[in-house]
């Protein structure tokens, strides 16, 4: 975890997203004087300050380097030792905390998952809400450690999890495609 971010430097949110370190600034708080870096959501162009000091506790971190973008993908294209048979409350909460964590690998595993339970029942709202968020979370990222288009990265994720049938229970997770 990179501690000391410098003006232009992209960085991870957890659960929020890639944002560019647009400044760092001290102000002062409750009388005591700060320094937070003023960053700005990529997506959204949301505005957020982190103090410094607070920066590896909330998980901020640099983005992964290109380097690691085929294990992601990897990760990606592997089976889960086994989908979780949970009701879909427990599994929501789990899903959320991992998206809490900020890892790239957590954020993937999140995805892979949904994308694979989909294909055996219909996913409850919030299952389909931490779907968005969970790809658009690794779209985003990958997309700026390739610094290539974010359609190229969404191209691949459609090819390893093509849309489901109409009826989603014709086909075991068994029988999908490794590749």
């Amino acid at each position: 975890m990179q501690k000391n971010f410098r003006v232009g430097d992209k960085a991870v949110y957890p659960a929020q997203g890639v944002a560019e370190v647009m400044g760092i600034e001290s102000r002062e708080v409750s009388g005591n004087q700060e320094t937070f870096y003023m960053l700005r959501l990529l997506d959204s162009n949301r505005r957020i300050m982190i103090p410094l000091n607070k920066a590896p506790t909330v998980g901020l971190r640099q983005v992964i380097g290109s380097e690691q973008v085929p294990e992601v993908f990897g990760l990606l294209r592997t089976k889960p030792v086994r989908l979780s048979r949970q009701n879909w409350n427990r599994r929501y909460r789990g899903y959320i905390e991992k998206l809490k964590t900020g890892s790239v690998f957590d954020v993937a595993e999140v995805l892979r998952d949904l994308y694979l339970l989909r294909y055996q029942k219909p996913l409850s709202f919030g299952e389909r809400r931490l779907l968005d968020t969970a790809r658009e979370l690794l779209v985003k990222e990958l997309s700026v450690a390739t610094h290539g288009p974010i359609d190229n990265v969404q191209r691949e994720l459609e090819a390893i999890f093509p849309a489901p049938p109409e009826d989603a229970s014709i086909i075991p997770v068994d029988d999908l495609d490794e590749e």
